[in-house]
This record gives structure tokens, sequence and C-alpha cells, in this order.
């Protein structure tokens, strides 16, 4: 493709290596971009520096916050003794959107995946176990996608688990084999947290 201007190649350039947008696309948001006013331009460059520069992961379940601890950690009226354990912040916004889950959450940060060159050490597994150690938790739910990679992860953390007298929960499987949480619908999603079960019944009928 040809530009007139390197510029605008620049931009169009830098905007295809978002996920899921091509050149083609690229390339409309850029001179999209040209005809708006200065001032959209310099609110769009400077959300995003702000978003990169000031974000935070709370320190307590590992999910985007502005502060050190986010709002659902610090809420008094969720359930403290209750942590869903999911992957990442898009699962969290896709199980509040249910309004049918009332604790708090642990976000891996990802799923072990050897082929991905993830292994234990790069999600935050352990980070978990300390957290379950500390605090008198009742019950964890498993909240992971339903591939071979979610799992994986799913019976190590069971594995971990093992004899510190917690509940270990998975969803129902509303959610079609191979999915991620994120892409479910509301109601699916909500039932399948309401009517989760137990870890190992689910995976022993397997």
């Amino acid at each position: 493709m040809e530009y007139p201007s390197s510029l605008v190649e620049n931009a169009v350039n830098e905007l295809s290596k978002l996920p899921g947008v091509g050149k083609r696309s690229a390339l409309r948001f850029a001179l999209y971009l040209l005809k708006q006013p200065n001032q959209t331009t310099d609110s769009l460059a400077n959300a995003i520096t702000r978003m990169r520069n000031e974000i935070k992961y709370c320190r307590i379940c590992y999910s985007l916050s502005d502060t050190e601890v986010c709002s659902i950690c610090n809420h008094p009226k969720r359930n403290h003794n209750m942590i869903c354990v999911v992957e990442n912040i898009r699962d969290i916004m896709a199980i509040e959107n249910t309004h049918q889950y009332t604790g708090v959450y642990h976000v891996l940060g990802g799923v072990i995946s050897p082929i991905e060159g993830i292994g234990i050490n790069d999600i935050t597994i352990n980070q978990l176990i300390i957290r379950v150690n500390k605090n008198p938790i009742e019950e964890i739910i498993l909240a992971l996608p339903t591939t071979m990679e979610g799992d994986t992860t799913g019976f190590y953390i069971n594995k971990l688990l093992q004899g510190l007298n917690v509940k270990v929960s998975t969803i129902a499987r509303g959610i079609a084999i191979g999915d991620n949480i994120e892409f479910a619908d509301e109601i699916t999603l909500g039932r399948s947290i309401l009517n989760r079960m137990p870890f190992e019944q689910v995976h022993n009928n397997r």
C-alpha cells in the first residue's frame, strides 16, 4: 500500500499493531483522526498515556485499579471469604455484568501454557495460595477458560489447595468447551456462577 505521507504510514503501522486491527482499518482510523479537532486527538493521546503510566495493579487481587486496592476488594459489602479466580480483567467485567456474584476476585494474568512459554511463575498462582493461607477463605471458584490450558491451570490450583480446608468449585459448564469467560452471554454466565459445582466432581466425571 502506497501512502501519501510517511507520517500517515507511521500512524497506520502503529495502529495496526492493535489486536484485530488490519492495515485497512488502521488507515481508516488514522484518516478519521486527521479530520478531528486537535483537542480530540490530544485527549485520546493523553488518555492512553495516562492509562499506561498511572494504572496500578490491586495489591490484593491483581486486577487493574486506579488505587493500591481496587474498588471491589475495598467494598465492605462484598463476601471477602469467597474468591473467584479468573484469567484476566475482562473476565471480571463479564461476571460483574451478570449481577450474580457478590464475592471478590483473584486475577491470574494468564493460564499455564507451555507452548506460549507461560509457566507457573509467570502468573499469580503462588500469590493466590499465600492469600488463602493468610485469610479465612471459605470457597475458591475457578472461572477459567474451558480450554486445555484453563483446565491444566485449574487442576494445578486445586492440587495446591488440598489440605487447606477450603472448598474448591468451578462454574457450571453452561460455557461451551473452548470458550473464554468474557465471550459468554450474561444470562449463561450468571447461571454458570450460581450453579457452580465442586471442582473434583466435575472433572472426575469427564
